[in-house]
Order: structure tokens, then sequence, then C-alpha cells
């Protein structure tokens, strides 16, 4: 099969995962639930709120750049390019990656995907040990890992970050990917209305760079109810060993990296596709 067909098959599987976006497979109980905390989050002053998203605004915009900037990464990067040259040697910098084809970028992304799916699945067995220093840095190290895994695939993709355009758009890919799947869809197609806007040259980013709302806090406080069942959890041991926090905590950080980088692979995948159409 050709180039052109490969993309064809490619959109036609981003288009089935599209459609399964849409389906809400929540509970009734999950909806009622759902509902009670949006009521609950709606008596919270509107300033309250207003400072909250702003601080996690700020902290997402900082920490991406210390993830862009720290020595890992950029080996990380060199690493990709070492990749890419052993599949085609005119590569010499992350934009050449556009010379391979949409195969051959889906193999290297694929091979930092179950990388971090890797350490997501350790760092998560390892807050289920217990511990209040582990289980605090949970939140913050998830956030370090799947923020670093979207860079990842973007670089992939032939997309360097660090430039203003392409570290927002890292920003708002994770924002939407970290929501609940019957949320995802909806941001799913704001990011596609900006491809659409956008002409491709970007330095700049001239959208709505407030990434931060209700979902957020729903967000958060679900990752604390998961932090807290792995406590309940921690004291069933088997051999001496919190065998069942440890399980529950590995699987659930690793399912939910494999959610994230699911849906950035599919979001660069697309865009990469939509601007060799539109050329």
């Amino acid at each position: 099969m050709n180039e052109l067909g490969r993309e064809k098959v490619i959109l036609e599987e981003i288009k089935t995962w599209e459609i399964d976006l849409q389906n809400d497979g929540r509970t009734d109980f999950q909806r009622t639930f759902d509902r009670w905390l949006t009521r609950k989050l709606d008596d919270i002053p509107e300033r309250m709120q207003k400072v909250f998203y702003e601080k996690v605004d700020t902290s997402l915009f900082n920490l991406h750049s210390v993830i862009q900037n720290s020595f890992i990464q950029k080996d990380a990067k060199n690493q990709i390019l070492l990749s890419a040259r052993a599949l085609n040697n005119r590569i010499q910098q992350i934009s050449d990656l556009h010379f391979l084809s949409i195969d051959q970028l889906h193999y290297l992304a694929d091979l930092q995907t179950s990388k971090h799916r890797l350490y997501s699945f350790f760092q998560g067995g390892i807050t289920g040990t217990g511990g209040i220093l582990l289980t605090s840095a949970d939140i913050p190290l998830q956030a370090v890992m799947n923020l670093r895994a979207i860079q990842m695939i973007s670089m992939c993709y032939g997309y360097e970050i660090n430039n203003p355009y392409e570290m927002m758009t890292s920003l708002k890919v994770y924002h939407a990917a970290l929501m609940p799947k019957h949320l995802q869809y909806e941001q799913w197609i704001e990011l596609k209305k900006e491809l659409q806007s956008d002409n491709g040259m970007n330095y700049f980013y001239e959208g709505n760079e407030d990434m931060a709302d209700q979902n957020s806090i729903k967000y958060i406080l679900a990752q604390i109810a998961k932090l807290s069942v792995l406590s309940l959890f921690k004291r069933k041991l088997v051999a001496g060993i919190p065998l069942v926090s440890m399980m529950i905590g590995a699987a659930g950080n690793y399912q939910f990296t494999r959610q994230i980088t699911e849906f950035a692979n599919n979001y660069y995948q697309y865009r990469l596709i939509s601007e060799k159409t539109s050329q």
C-alpha cells in the first residue's frame, strides 16, 4: 500500500476512535455524582475559582518549560533524531522528520509512548507502597511524565516544541487528554477547529490560552480519591508487601498514561496528514 493509501486508512481509524469518544459510557450513578459535584463546585465563589485556574495554568506553563529545557529531554531529542537518521540519512533536525512515512513516524512515537507507559506503571506501583512522601508526589510526577510523553510524541511527528505555538498546542492536547472520556470529544473538536483556522506556519499562539476550568478541579479530586483508595488497601499485606495497593496504583497510572498518549498520538497523526493534504 502506498503512502496516500496508508494515510487514508489511518484517518479512518482516527474517525472510528472519534466516534467512540462520543459514546457516554457512564453509569447512572456516575452521572448523578457528576451533577452533584458540579453543583457543589458552582457554590465556590467565582473569584476563588479564577485564582485557582490561573495557578494551574501558570504551573503547567512553568512545568512545560522545565521539562523542555532539561538535559534528559535534550538527550531524548537527540535519540529521536538518531533513530530517524537510521531510517533516512537526510534528517538533520526535528522538522526534517516529515521526510519519513506516517508508519515510520508512528513507529518512533510508539517507542516513546511504550517507555512512558512503563515508567507510569512502575511509578504507580511505587506510590502504592504507601508513605506520605510517595503519595503526595504522585500527582506532580504523573503531570511530569505525561507532559513529557506528549512533548516526545510531538517531536516524533516533526513538531519542535521550543516555540510558543507548539508549547501551547502540547499543553492544550494534555488538558484535553486528561479529561474523562465523555468530555474528551468536545475538546477534540476544539483542537480540530484550531487546526482548520491555522495555516501551519504559526510561531506565536493566537488562540485562547486559558486551559484550566471546572473539569480540572474534578480531575484533581479524582486523583485524590485514587490516592485515598490506595491508602486504604496499603494495610492489606501479602508476604509483608502491600501488593493490592501496588497493583491498583500501577494499573491506574498505566491506564491513565495510555489514555493520554493515545489521544496525543491521534492528534499529531491527524494534524500531520491534514497539513500534507492542504499543501
